[in-house]
């Protein structure tokens, strides 16, 4: 096959990039995923690609970045509220809608897990769906807990809490301000913690902890529905 001239071959651009890593991603794991065979994919030196990309950790994230923005689009947006207080309703909608993207791209939990970072796109839509269950009436402890204990029905592992620190300082106040303009909901759940509530688990987390609750509120669940079929 002929090479194609400089001038015929479209220009390269992060999203071409990215689009490009995720189709080799789909069509073969992230083994697939290499910098020489992306270089190759989009008839470029490999070393044209860290001119958009420092590296291949920089390109990971930028797949995560793409993925929610399939997921929001997925489940039509991010808005906060949830329609007549149905916050189960709409939690439940999100997360089958997160999982039918997730299954057009199945290596995307491994990225998840090895990378711990929280993209834009990514905080966002936890951040709404804070909001959602916040205009439930939840409890933003109760929803801490549930966004650990629903994490592997939304991403097919157990997804912790990435704005979760270790919980030895408490944010700044200037952080505080910051993340309020970008994810308020998430905001508002630790600034609560730092003035209200410092002895919950906000702050920190507990891998048996939030195993147990997410074990327990399954269970909870089978013996409901139990009970409801015996009546």
């Amino acid at each position: 096959m002929p090479q194609r001239s400089v001038a015929d071959r479209p220009a390269l651009s992060r999203d071409r990039v990215v689009a490009t890593a995720m189709a080799l991603a789909d069509d073969g794991g992230l083994e697939r995923l290499t910098m020489r065979r992306l270089a190759d994919e989009l008839d470029v030196e490999a070393m044209s690609l860290y001119y958009h990309f420092p590296n291949k950790d920089a390109i990971l994230d930028g797949l995560l970045e793409r993925t929610f923005t399939e997921i929001v689009e997925e489940v039509g947006g991010l808005s906060a509220e949830a329609p007549g207080g149905a916050w189960q309703d709409t939690i439940r909608r999100r997360i089958l809608g997160a999982r039918r993207v997730l299954l057009r791209h199945p290596w995307v939990p491994a990225v998840m897990e090895s990378r711990s970072t929280l993209v834009p796109t990514m905080a966002r839509y936890i951040d709404a769906n804070v909001g959602v269950m916040r205009s439930g009436g939840l409890s933003h402890d109760l929803i801490h807990h549930s966004l650990h204990a629903l994490g592997s029905r939304h991403y097919g592992f157990s997804q912790e809490l990435t704005l979760d620190g270790d919980g030895s300082t408490a944010p700044a106040p200037q952080d505080l301000a910051r993340m309020a303009d970008f994810v308020p909901h998430l905001a508002a759940m630790l600034q609560e913690v730092v003035h209200d509530d410092p002895e919950s688990t906000l702050g920190w987390c507990d891998d048996q902890t939030e195993f147990e609750f997410g074990l327990d509120i399954l269970l909870d669940g089978i013996a409901r529905r139990h009970a409801a079929e015996a009546h």
